[in-house]
């Protein structure tokens, strides 16, 4: 079963499925004085998963999630997340901070600590001013409730531009509907190595945790990890989700019906999880245009994602894709620097405008390179497809029958820009 990516609500809440509550304020962490200070509040103690950076250089709260979430399941009432301010890099009172934070928060939720997940993002190696965020806590009560997941996904943006957020509602084969939510926020140091942004998914489904983080993991790789602006993997990457069962279903894959719920649960988790990655992508730090890199052919799919990755990460690509120049040879280029053995007198590069899914025949492909040399096409057709706001570059090795996918963006003079004077 795929759930049909129409039915996803593009201005749907965090708080969406039955459950859960959220509030946001400012605290002071932002400059900006924008909302910086958020908490997510399931009604009840529920099963929950995350995922982690594997960046090695890991900030306090992903040191305390981890022992939170031990193998990453468990449970969960309360995720705190504030913005501003990484607490990465801050040492012991870094750790006892993110300790703070979280008993702050169990207060407030009225469960234990080892009920709360906090998250952090921001500048890394400034240690966070507790003063702010106590009275922060102290004043989150009066703003939580079930209108409260807007301003959750704006507190929890850096240099995004926008927030990000998504809502389905998912009939499953047994006939029983459940909805499912996210909210997500990153812009840059994006880059596939799990899960390189902060992001939050509910459901209220119900579903023990060990299969609840099983699906997470599934989707993750189908999603944010094949996603990339920069190259850059974060200290403070996660990405959770907590499910209150307050739909009254449960998904238990004993037997045909349960098994067929469980895979319809995972396809509309994934198709919820492509959205909120696009829409990050798409908001990259300066970008102007997104970019499907489509490897086909490929010996394997670990070889095929390889490739792409070269491509989608590549500076020239990047900038060629800002310029709108049709330069197929620095994609070919990169994608044979990327450790992959491949054949160019066996490859075939195209491109659409917009974006094309896998495996849809549609589209109208431009032939740029084939057999080793490039093709005859029109200039002017080709710098129309890549000044398209969408694109999808389709790389044929002709080496197999394996394939996978990254979106990536440009890179423009606005990202060095940003990214330039961010501390100042």
């Amino acid at each position: 079963m795929n759930p049909d990516p129409h039915r996803i609500d593009p201005a749907g809440l965090i708080t969406a499925p039955a459950g859960f509550r959220a509030g946001a304020l400012a605290c002071g962490l932002k400059a900006s004085g924008n909302l910086d200070l958020a908490l997510l509040l399931a009604d009840a103690s529920c099963p929950s998963a995350a995922l982690f950076t594997r960046n090695r250089v890991a900030a306090a709260p992903v040191i305390l999630g981890r022992e939170t979430l031990p193998e990453g399941a468990g449970r969960l009432r309360a995720v705190l997340i504030n913005a501003g301010n990484a607490n990465a890099c801050t040492g012991e009172r870094g750790l006892a901070d993110a300790r703070a934070m979280r008993a702050g928060a169990a207060a407030l939720a009225d469960c234990p600590p080892e009920e709360v997940l906090v998250l952090s993002t921001g500048v890394i190696g400034v240690p966070l001013d507790m003063a702010k965020v106590e009275a922060g806590l102290a004043g989150l009560p009066a703003r939580i409730g079930p209108a409260g997941g807007r301003d959750l996904a704006l507190a929890m943006m850096t240099t995004d531009t926008r927030p990000k957020q998504a809502a389905l509602a998912l009939d499953l084969p047994s006939g029983a509907r459940i909805q499912l939510a996210g909210a997500a926020k990153g812009s840059g140091m994006i880059h596939p190595d799990m899960a390189t942004m902060l992001a939050l998914v509910t459901t209220d489904a119900q579903l023990e945790p060990t299969r609840l983080a099983a699906c997470l993991r599934s989707a993750a790789d189908r999603s944010f990890n094949r996603i990339s602006v920069d190259g850059d993997t974060s200290t403070n990457d996660a990405l959770a989700i907590l499910a209150s069962g307050a739909s009254g279903h449960a998904i238990d894959p004993r037997g045909a019906a349960g098994a067929a719920d469980l895979a319809a649960f995972e396809a509309g988790l994934t198709a919820l999880c492509q959205h909120l990655a696009r829409a990050i992508v798409r908001d990259g730090e300066g970008a102007s245009r997104l970019a499907v890199v489509r490897v086909t052919g490929a010996a394997s799919a670990a070889e095929a994602r390889q490739v792409a990755n070269a491509i989608a990460t590549s500076p020239l690509v990047k900038t060629a894709l800002a310029g709108a120049d049709p330069n197929w040879g620095r994609i070919v280029a990169a994608a044979g620097r990327a450790g992959v053995p491949i054949d160019p007198a066996r490859m075939a590069l195209d491109a659409a405008s917009g974006f094309v899914e896998a495996g849809d025949p549609g589209g109208a492909w431009l032939r740029l390179f084939e057999a080793g040399t490039p093709s005859a096409f029109g200039e002017a057709e080709a710098a129309a497809i890549f000044a398209a706001p969408e694109l999808t570059l389709r790389l044929g090795l002709g080496l197999g029958a394996a394939e996978d996918e990254v979106w990536t963006c440009d890179l423009t003079a606005d990202y060095v820009r940003i990214n330039a004077d961010y501390r100042t």
